[in-house]
């Protein structure tokens, strides 16, 4: 499997040419051996260097952390400029994999998380209900990353990226109130009270999703008409295809620098909220990947679908937390380690499409 993981090859079904964009070879290859150390190095860095979360949580702008923002934007950035947005309106006319990713992200997803988080966590209550947020946060950012290394739909990844970010806007505060505070309430378990604000989510939205959107848009469009397709895909897209993977070893290494004391010095609880983080993701990825399947989607959009629902946004996660229950609150902690499970697990899934993708699709990409 030392070569499937790539940043890589765009095909157009159209008219049946194959456009080679570009490989990390070493990178590639290594790629869970360069995630891990990106962990174990931010992690390190956050207990070893004095003052260096502090510092780095100063970096910001109206709750915002720049270096997470600038990690996330160089990552999103390639990924978003290889997408042919000619192409969109093949993924907004299939009905199955809008109503499904609909259905899984915002019904499916935050009732699994709900349950998960009452099943492993009852006698817990902050991280219960840290786990949930991050169950209503549904992913906008990373998982375009993760959907190009399993060589899924980019088209589709960005429409149902899109679609989420909505959602999350208009769905967010309302799905909070419904999960800490209605449901417990007709169940006869405590309640709690999530105070969050509507701009917040949509600043969120604009800057981890809106910015690199549009910068991908205009560098295709702008790219096309002053060289041409065959020049875009072929030279341009080779040059700036590896930064989608060095923005995400920066984001990892900044996260865990910032949250490196907080996950080391309590290691029994990072284990408590682990367990469900798990469960949820395996869940969420192959029921969702099963739906794509029994669905006739075909292994693109399949793999699209189960990343784009298994994945969550715990930047926003992490930042409602912060900013409703305060900094080192329980809620805030299971926000940390949420990132701490998701990205191994979801590499880890990675590996796993790939494979049920050379026995759905056998012949070269």
């Amino acid at each position: 499997m030392s070569d499937i993981p790539r940043t890589a090859v765009a095909s157009d079904t159209a008219d049946g040419a194959a456009a080679v964009v570009g490989r990390l070879s070493t990178l590639d290859r290594l790629l869970p051996v360069w995630i891990a150390a990106a962990m174990a190095a931010g992690l390190v860095a956050g207990r070893a260097i004095p003052g260096l979360g502090s510092a780095l949580e100063a970096v910001q702008v109206d709750g915002i952390s720049l270096p997470i923002a600038l990690g996330l934007l160089v990552m999103m950035y390639p990924v978003l400029a290889k997408v042919r947005y000619d192409r969109l309106d093949t993924v907004t006319g299939d009905r199955r994999l809008l109503t499904s990713s609909l259905a899984l992200n915002w019904i499916l997803g935050p009732a699994v998380m709900f349950a998960l988080a009452w099943v492993f966590l009852p006698d817990l209550p902050a991280y219960r209900t840290g786990l949930i947020i991050v169950g209503l946060a549904r992913c906008i950012a990373m998982v375009v990353i993760w959907n190009d290394l399993a060589c899924g739909d980019r088209e589709a990844a960005a429409v149902l990226v899109a679609l989420n970010s909505v959602f999350q806007v208009i769905a967010f505060a309302g799905l909070g109130w419904f999960y800490l505070s209605v449901l417990p309430g007709w169940l006869g378990l405590p309640q709690t009270e999530l105070d969050v604000s509507t701009w917040d989510i949509a600043r969120s939205v604009l800057i981890f999703l809106g910015v690199p959107l549009v910068a991908g848009y205009l560098t295709r469009r702008l790219g096309e008409k002053a060289k041409g397709r065959h020049w875009y895909e072929t030279r341009f897209l080779p040059k700036i295809g590896p930064a989608a993977l060095w923005g995400l070893l920066f984001t990892i290494v900044i996260l865990f620098a910032l949250q490196g004391e907080a996950i080391t010095s309590q290691p029994f609880d990072v284990v408590r909220i682990a367990l469900p983080l798990l469960a949820y993701f395996t869940i969420m990825w192959c029921g969702s990947f099963a739906l794509g399947r029994f669905a006739g989607l075909g292994y693109a959009r399949t793999a699209t679908l189960a990343f784009t629902a298994a994945g969550n946004n715990f930047e926003l996660a992490i930042a409602v937390a912060i900013a409703t229950f305060g900094l080192t609150s329980g809620q805030a902690l299971a926000g940390v380690v949420g990132p701490l499970i998701e990205v191994p697990a979801l590499v880890a899934l990675v590996y796993l499409s790939l494979a049920l993708r050379r026995r759905i699709q056998p012949q070269p990409a």
